[in-house]
């Protein structure tokens, strides 16, 4: 059995956090298989930064310093386990994300310690949070898969949530509101008690606004909250489930919360053992959890002891494991369909075209060569390829290109979303030209997959011109150098027919092939 050291180390709004796993390439045990992980060592230094640039939009010299000196540390630690720093899986979070001097505060880290440090945005955080609380959860709380559910991280620059139907995601954000800042503006403007919980409620007033008009919160039934102040609480109040989570009743939630409304930040730190970092947003975090519960129908709180580091892990472990990847592709699609419902577009139709668009995809495997995600990211495209007529049909290519490019599908970061759109764009209408800027800001391996993916949607969208679903047995023959496409059992294809010959002009000059319609 082959192993291998896994490391990763995140800068975080409140502190900096190292973890080293043993990763094991075979074998394993539940949930996942092979896949799995020893966790080492663990080492975590309380560190300030989302103070520094929430007051003032930049990082300080002494936290600079600060920080380098925990960093260092950190170094001399992985030397004992023979880790070389360029090997370290280094990521940031809001507060670095957010400051104005980033650029130059990862330059000195990098010049000094060897870390490299990558910008996680919120779309990213999303995603390796849903990855931890999958595997946390495991099977112990059935209801999060059968019934509404979410899944909230409040954090000291910004909150990450995610909504869920019977285990389906329906849509995932970041939000701005984060315990640091929310505890400044509270200590300026508000005060101690139910004032604060006043001013928090009408912090939060747009947020629940957004998730209602996706999911109404009343109809939650599970709600899953990871980070360090749930942890905190769920020590204190709650109940082990298994060995990665424990459990909160709502109304002892609401007790603890009570009770610790009244403390204060060294009460804080003295009666649950929690550093100074982090106590300054404890309380506003806990309130704020208690608003977002209030709201809807859960009985109980989650608490997974799983954060963004773990969730590293299981993304390594998801490269070993094929069905756990192929559960959380289907989670992104599930996205994706959520986003063309809101937008009103033919379901049946977009299913279809995407339906026809993955056998297009599987049977010129060789002509294409793109990979497992890469015909992940083309459903996405296919599914969405008529957003744009909810603002007109005319030109709608256009309108879903802007939609999908300024929207969040979790699971997908900026670059892969800019792809999307590009393909959304180029399924009808004139090719690319290099005076697109859209289209020419992407790299030259990004525009390659845009003209392959663009080109398979064009013919997958043909064969369903009429929006009847009639090609549904349809069958692929490559023929030297054409590519003949069989349908059986339909009735009038002349539109599909005359549509396919107007847009099989992009397949042709990409893939060199004819293609035909029988």
């Amino acid at each position: 059995m082959k192993k291998n050291l896994v490391t990763v180390l995140e800068i975080g709004s409140t502190g900096i956090r190292l973890l080293i796993a043993e990763m094991e390439s075979s074998g394993g045990s539940p949930p996942y298989g092979s896949g799995q992980w020893k966790v080492l060592d663990r080492a975590e230094r309380p560190v300030a930064l989302g103070r520094d640039v929430f007051n003032s939009g930049e990082l300080s010299r002494e936290s600079l310093l600060e920080c380098l000196a925990v960093l260092k540390n950190f170094k001399e630690l992985l030397d004992g386990w023979g880790i070389e720093a360029s090997s370290v899986h280094a990521i940031a979070t809001s507060a670095l994300r957010a400051a104005r001097n980033r650029d130059i505060f990862i330059d000195r880290i990098q010049q000094e310690t060897g870390f490299t440090p990558s910008l996680v945005d919120g779309v990213e955080e999303n995603r390796l949070m849903y990855l931890g609380v999958r595997y946390a959860l495991k099977q112990d709380v059935p209801l999060f898969w059968r019934a509404n559910s979410m899944i909230i991280e409040i954090g000291g620059g910004s909150t990450e949530i995610m909504l869920l139907r019977r285990g389906q995601m329906v849509a995932a954000h970041s939000v701005k509101l984060g315990t640091i800042l929310l505890d400044q503006r509270i200590r300026l403007r508000a005060g101690p008690g139910l004032f604060s919980e006043h001013f928090l409620s009408e912090a939060i007033r747009d947020t629940c606004g957004l998730l209602n008009a996706e999911m109404d919160m009343i109809h939650i039934r599970t709600v899953v909250a990871a980070g360090s102040d749930a942890r905190h609480a769920a020590m204190q109040a709650g109940t082990e489930l298994n060995e990665h989570c424990r459990i909160i009743s709502r109304n002892d939630f609401f007790t603890f919360a009570g009770k610790i409304s009244k403390y204060s930040i060294d009460e804080c730190i003295q009666k649950l053992g929690i550093s100074y970092s982090e106590a300054e947003g404890f309380i506003p975090g806990i309130l704020l959890l208690k608003l977002f519960l209030e709201k809807t129908g859960a009985a109980h709180i989650v608490v997974p002891f799983m954060s963004i580091r773990e969730g590293y892990l299981v993304d390594f472990a998801m490269e070993i494991n094929a069905d756990f990847q192929e559960d959380f592709y289907s989670q992104i699609i599930a996205s994706a369909v959520n986003l063309a419902r809101k937008f009103h577009c033919d379901e049946p139709h977009s299913r279809h075209v995407a339906n026809l668009s993955m056998k297009l995809f599987d049977a010129l495997e060789k002509e294409h060569g793109m990979n497992r995600r890469e015909r992940m990211m083309l459903e996405a495209a296919a599914i969405l390829h008529d957003i744009g007529t909810f603002i007109r049909a005319s030109g709608h290519n256009k309108h879903g290109q802007y939609i999908v490019a300024n929207s969040e599908i979790f699971g997908l970061p900026r670059n892969e979303l800019d792809i999307i759109s590009n393909v959304i764009l180029y399924h009808r209408g004139d090719p690319p030209s290099q005076s697109d800027i859209e289209y020419m800001s992407l790299q030259r391996e990004e525009r390659i997959l845009v003209l392959k993916m663009a080109s398979i949607l064009r013919v997958a969208d043909a064969l369903d011109r009429g929006h009847s679903q009639q090609i549904n047995n349809l069958t692929v023959d490559n023929r030297m150098d054409t590519i003949a496409l069989h349908a059986q059992g339909v009735h009038d294809i002349s539109l599909e027919l005359i549509t396919l010959e107007e847009k099989a002009k992009l397949f042709q000059d990409v893939f060199g092939y004819k293609i035909v319609l029988s």
